[in-house]
């Protein structure tokens, strides 16, 4: 029955739907298993080019290494110290030390960067609010919001003539939403951004911290929050580029307004090959950290009442791994093979796509490319019946390069220079 006989609550009856990815990636397996030549570029994780999953096993070897106490053990609430230590060196990498002897930092570990997203919705908003993003973004953060009892609202990914920055539009969200509600959240994928591969450069996350700031400025009663959700800047050119640009911006004078927070998420799901481990945690910046300690006492309850505690083991792996300095060399190492297997792929996939005319959004870093499109679900289509298998989201096509071998680009960009010609 559509109400399953009065079970289900009148908000969960509302939730209904199949995940596109998933719907797509059936289709490909399927079509594999009866004989057929498929390219999977559905698949969210990093494959090697002959279809394992790529892995970083310095960090997975010290998973399966930990002892008994660490599998077995409660974690604390809001992770173990050193972790907590780790996460702040992973958002802030070598600006950390300049930015700390102005902030405050706090950190805490989640269960991979959902948790991290789930805390900021869960407290830095009311029920009823909106959080800003772009229009083109990772489509779980939808059922974050939902479950918070949060809608969103958003600026378009690009500018004018193809800026990766609106700061027009960022600006109109922005005077929208301080005169609805008390506080402000904002949640940006950058750099590597899910779906497209954008990566903000340095000139336009300047600009975009500037008008976080300036809004801050002008509305102190109403509380400003910047979550950079970082799921992917460990494979970016600039991986610290937001740390960068805020030491920046403070040693040029910047006033750092008292009702604005800088926060990060922080997983390693992709940077340590480690997707079902649920290891992150969500680091946060600020003047005061008697202001800090607060909000983190409000994410502690959350984290208590919703997932329990943070599992242990990911945690003294990570901390195990990155305190010894042969095991962290060999960590990154691993890391820099990994980064250029994405590059690889991503500039194969742009040359083939310009020399037939397919015109991929601008793409930078990380496991995606983007192919704008207001009918998508027909491109994919076409697509699947040449057995390359993408994703349409809203807006346009997903092409997880992540997923797919470098000799397989020309292919990937003929099928979809013949969708285009088809749909139109």
């Amino acid at each position: 029955m559509d109400d399953a006989n009065g079970l289900l609550s009148p908000s969960a009856s509302t939730k209904r739907g199949r995940d596109p990815i998933f719907a797509m990636l059936s289709k490909c397996q399927a079509a594999a298993a009866a004989g057929a030549d498929v390219v999977n570029g559905t698949i969210g994780a990093l494959l090697e080019d002959d279809g394992a999953l790529a892995i970083n096993a310095t960090y997975v070897d010290a998973i399966k290494a930990s002892q008994a106490v660490d599998v077995a053990a409660y974690s604390p609430l809001a992770g173990l110290p050193e972790f907590n230590d780790l996460l702040v060196e992973l958002a802030l990498g070598p600006e950390r030390p300049a930015l700390l002897e102005h902030l405050a930092s706090r950190a805490m570990a989640t269960p991979g960067g959902g948790g991290a997203l789930k805390l900021t919705a869960a407290n830095l908003l009311e029920q009823g609010g909106v959080v800003l993003m772009r229009d083109r973004h990772w489509g779980p953060y939808l059922g974050f919001l939902g479950e918070a009892g949060l809608e969103r609202r958003t600026w378009p990914l690009l500018g004018p003539n193809g800026a990766d920055v609106d700061v027009k539009g960022l600006d109109a969200a922005l005077r929208t939403t301080v005169a609805d509600q008390n506080q402000v959240l904002i949640w940006l994928n950058d750099p590597a951004h899910n779906p497209t591969g954008l990566s903000l450069q340095a000139e336009s996350r300047a600009d975009l911290l500037e008008a976080v700031v300036d809004s801050a400025l002008e509305h102190p009663d109403v509380g400003h929050s910047l979550m950079i959700d970082a799921a992917y800047t460990l494979y970016a050119d600039e991986p610290h580029g937001w740390a960068t640009t805020l030491a920046e911006a403070m040693d040029s004078g910047m006033m750092w307004p008292e009702n604005l927070m800088l926060l990060w998420a922080v997983s390693l799901s992709k940077s340590h090959t480690a997707y079902g481990a649920r290891c992150g945690g969500l680091v946060a910046l600020h003047p005061d950290i008697q202001a800090l300690d607060r909000v983190y006492e409000a994410f502690a309850v959350t984290g208590r009442g919703t997932w329990s505690g943070p599992p242990r083991a990911p945690q003294t792996a990570a901390i195990g791994v990155h305190q010894d300095a042969e095991l962290a060399s060999a960590w990154s190492d691993r890391l820099d093979v990994l980064t250029d297997l994405l590059a690889r792929r991503r500039t194969a996939l742009v040359e083939a796509c310009a020399s037939k005319g397919v015109p991929l959004n601008p793409t930078h870093d990380g496991f995606f490319a983007w192919l704008e499109h207001d009918r998508p679900g027909d491109v994919v289509d076409h697509c699947a019946g040449q057995h390359v298998y993408l994703v349409a989201l809203n807006g346009g096509v997903r092409i997880g390069l992540c997923a797919m071998p470098e000799s397989s680009m020309d292919r990937v960009a003929q099928v979809m220079a013949e969708a285009l010609e088809v749909v139109g």
